[in-house]
């Protein structure tokens, strides 16, 4: 064998050495690969088969504790006038957040479940860092999957955290080490300024709430209530304990720990954008936010009321929902209920029951099928319509293009409820949740005349499929897409209802 013969075997089997090197590497590859994603696997199935059977078992109230809040009852004696009055529109809604921030002097809260840095969002978080920089101490709690989908690594949150005077908390942020505890969430949602003045209800910090901008939005209500002479026995005293409770809570964290991020330029040009779009807000509204007199605009009420679920990341006893059929129950002849979801087991059925038993009149409006924004929702109420006309209540379902978030309750002619308590399994057992309760005749008009208008956009629903439709509605079509995510929901993951 000649030189080059030799020379060409030597290539031959370095290359074919090197292609099974290569080859041996790919299955390695190839099999690191498959074993990560495995783990990856059992390790999601893991956290959500936590999540599930930690929070599958619904808590009751004990005989002693229900006796102990029907004693206690929900009314105490107000020594300090106190006025409210409903927020019914989107666009009044952000003004009036607007407004209560920029008349603030010593402090503002906000607690929110969802915060996002949209048109809405930006203006909010620039009346804070207004606030905050005229010496106004600014603290603000936001629910952990806001606070990590729309918050995290966002530099308009980071320039409002980072601002001094500003201290930033998230509840139950998510961990996937604590899968126990992932389904707790907050989400309550009120402004409070000068520990007086205070905006309670259902609307989120973001456009489909707040404002009027173009797509799609939620339609839902507060309360604005102010006391020019507060004292310890106000209602806002309550929610300023409640708060304090939160804002303490072991599971509330600081969102950022390092206030030098106000040093990067992106945050210093964000906080520079906030403020600039902020300041002409105020020049195109100055008329009305220099007006900070509420009283032309609101009346004064007889008496209010804070109900509040615990605020624990585990599961809850139902308090809320035992302190509002309660309630219920006493009425004399009217009871009318509106919310966006209803998702019920047995104890919540038989408790609707129970209150159309002992109430004559007793009608709720929520979401058809193809107008709920929540494909749970649909799908829960498409299942068990039957079990909830069963309890005999009326229901209407609200038809109007875009969802009805609002959580109201009208009884007889003096009791209001406006907050953010939805008549489901995850209001009543897993949320943080607050409802105020106003004993005033003129308040109950203005929610009643704010709720008929919404069913005036609504079909009554019978049993046997048919409607009553006096205000000749068009029912919203149900999408494909919504239709099949409904199916996919409906034949696959409604075992899990409890959470939604």
């Amino acid at each position: 064998m000649c030189a080059i013969d030799i020379i060409m075997v030597h290539i031959f089997v370095s290359c074919e050495d090197n292609l099974v090197r290569k080859h041996v590497g790919r299955i390695r590859m190839k099999r690191i690969v498959i074993t990560v994603l495995i783990l990856l696997l059992v390790a999601i199935v893991g956290l959500v088969a936590s999540a599930l059977i930690s929070y599958r078992k619904q808590p009751e109230l004990t005989e002693a504790e229900k006796q102990k809040l029907d004693s206690e009852g929900i009314w105490k004696e107000r020594t300090q006038a106190e006025r409210a009055r409903i927020i019914e529109n989107n666009d009044e809604a952000l003004k009036e957040r607007i407004r209560m921030i920029y008349n603030a002097r010593e402090e503002v809260i906000l607690s929110t479940f969802d915060f996002r840095a949209d048109d809405s969002g930006k203006l909010m978080l620039g009346a804070l860092i207004n606030a905050a920089d005229r010496g106004v101490s600014v603290n603000v709690i936001v629910d952990g999957v806001s606070g990590f989908t729309k918050m995290r690594g966002n530099s308009y949150f980071q320039a409002l955290a980072a601002s001094p005077n500003v201290d930033v908390r998230i509840y139950n942020k998510v961990n996937p080490l604590k899968a126990w505890q992932s389904m707790g969430r907050l989400h309550d949602k009120y402004v409070i300024a000068d520990r007086g003045n205070y905006i309670l209800g259902g609307r989120n910090t973001f456009n489909y709430f707040l404002g009027d901008y173009p797509g799609h939005k939620n339609y839902d209500r507060d309360v604005l209530v102010c006391c020019e002479n507060p004292d310890e026995n106000s209602s806002v005293k309550d929610l300023l304990s409640y708060y304090d409770n939160v804002w303490n809570y072991k599971e509330s964290k600081a969102f950022i720990r390092n206030k030098n991020i106000s040093d990067r330029k992106k945050v210093k040009d964000t906080r520079k954008e906030l403020l600039d779009n902020f300041e002409a807000y105020v020049r195109d509204n100055i008329e009305f936010l220099s007006d900070a007199d509420y009283e032309d605009e609101t009346v004064e009420v007889n008496n209010i009321a804070l109900l509040s679920n615990p605020i624990e990341c585990s599961a809850k006893k139902p308090v809320v929902w035992y302190q509002l059929t309660q309630l219920m129950k006493q009425a004399d002849s009217k009871v009318k209920i509106h919310t966006p979801y209803i998702i019920c087991n047995d104890y919540m059925y038989d408790s609707l029951r129970e209150v159309c038993d002992s109430v004559e009149d007793v009608s709720l409006m929520t979401n058809s099928v193809g107008n709920n924004g929540n494909p749970f929702g649909s799908a829960d109420y498409y299942v068990n319509k039957q079990k909830i006309l069963d309890t005999g209540v009326e229901v209407w379902e609200y038809e109007g293009g875009y969802s009805y978030h609002g959580k109201s309750i009208l009884i007889d002619d003096n009791i209001s409820v406006v907050g953010s308590f939805n008549m489901d399994m995850r209001s009543v057992y897993l949320d943080t949740e607050l409802m105020l309760v106003i004993d005033s005749k003129e308040i109950n008009q203005m929610l009643g005349e704010a709720m008929d208008s919404y069913e005036h956009v609504a079909r009554r629903a019978f049993a046997d499929g048919t409607y009553y439709n006096p205000y000749n509605v068009q029912p919203v079509e149900l999408t494909p897409k919504r239709e099949r995510r409904m199916k996919l929901i409906k034949n696959f993951l409604l075992w899990t209802r409890y959470l939604f």
